[in-house]
């Protein structure tokens, strides 16, 4: 069965920022440019960043997450009844044994959420305008909104019971889809560490304490991701991607997918799965036995964490292992986060960040034609 995706070779979305977009921020930060001053800068390198992503021969095209600080702040803070507080202390840590200081930002609830305004419209309209593929939108997955917190991030006041809550977020993101899809637009994905960290043993005990059954929340989520998307026109792809943290190479979770995977694969009413599967700590690929026909695991083997490059030869013989489990139709290709999921991106270069992504393309044509 064909894949819905554009292309065998695909990619999260996020690239390195130029030095142009990150000196424009600091900028406007401190009040020495106006807004729209700012979006003129973005918008000139995200033209560029479009004819780079079809010059490597990509066929979905995003925005490179430019114009975002963080990958899930700068959505989520749009929505009405959404505020940012602290953050959830936890040492990421990466590949040369250092642990890296870093709290991402906690969402709390402090109203009743809403779809005041459409968020990515506006930069979608943009994208769709420079590209000659398919354009993608990324947006982080509503399961945000709840597990950094959980219930005591969510005031009984505001939502005397969770099922409200559930509700009022998936109609925020209904609405969102459809602006959306009213555009045009027929390719969104939705990032999602949440579901990856509940693979996690140590990331599981600190949600139990938070209040959380695990192998509930899995299923709550999936059911959240669904009625989000309920409205979406029957041709638009609905991608997830699973991300164990990603913050200038380095890394908050660990852990196979088998604690999420049989309600994941099936309970979630997903096109295509990005997975990441760059290293030991994602996993072997056994958990792909559940996947269902008609869906597509985009196998994220070349790391965006690291600047040494991958042999062909080797991501061949992983996709091999892979097929064991998952009809090879089944499968797709990518890097296994974005480059930048945050503005500080990570600790690679512009040129490598480009081999990698030839990497992919490479491989993809060789496999699948």
């Amino acid at each position: 069965m064909p894949t819905k995706l554009p292309s065998r070779a695909d990619h999260v979305g996020s690239f390195l920022r130029p030095r142009t977009v990150i000196e424009a921020r600091e900028h406007r930060a401190a009040g020495n440019i106006d807004y729209a001053a700012l979006r003129a800068i973005e918008d000139e390198a995200i033209a560029e960043l479009v004819t780079w992503q079809e010059g490597l021969g990509l066929k979905a095209i995003t925005d490179g997450e430019f114009r975002r600080y963080f990958f899930h702040t700068d959505f989520l803070l749009q929505l009405s009844g959404v505020e940012e507080r602290g953050g959830l202390n936890k040492a990421f840590k990466n590949d040369a044994g250092k642990d890296v200081s870093f709290a991402p930002p906690v969402m709390v609830i402090t109203g009743k959420i809403e779809h005041v305004k459409p968020i990515q419209l506006a930069d979608y309209q943009f994208l769709a305008s420079k590209v000659t593929e398919t354009p993608k939108v990324a947006i982080p997955s509503p399961s945000m909104l709840h597990f950094r917190a959980g219930r005591s991030g969510i005031p009984e006041d505001v939502y005397p019971t969770m099922d409200e809550f559930y509700a009022d977020v998936a109609a925020a993101y209904r609405a969102e889809v459809d602006s959306l899809a009213q555009a045009g637009c027929r390719y969104v994905q939705m990032d999602d560490t949440n579901l990856a960290y509940l693979c996690d043993d140590e990331q599981r005990a600190d949600a139990v304490k938070r209040g959380m059954d695990p192998d509930a929340t899995t299923r709550q989520y999936a059911k959240l991701i669904n009625d989000s998307f309920a409205s979406a026109p029957a041709d638009m792809i609905k991608a997830i991607h699973l991300c164990r943290g990603n913050f200038r190479s380095s890394w908050a979770a660990e852990g196979g997918y088998e604690p999420v995977a049989e309600i994941m694969f099936n309970e979630l009413d997903i096109d295509a799965f990005f997975l990441e599967y760059d290293d030991p700590r994602s996993g072997d690929f056994a958990p792909l036995r559940f996947l269902p026909k008609g869906k597509t695991v985009v196998l994220g083997l070349v790391t965006t964490k690291l600047g040494e490059l991958e042999t062909k030869d080797d991501i061949k013989r992983r996709i091999e292992e892979a097929n064991k489990f998952a009809d090879i139709d089944q499968l797709a290709l990518s890097p296994q986060c974005g480059f930048a999921s945050t503005v500080h991106g990570n600790d690679i270069s512009f040129q490598q960040q480009a081999d990698k992504i030839g990497l992919v393309e490479d491989v993809a044509a060789e496999v699948w034609g």
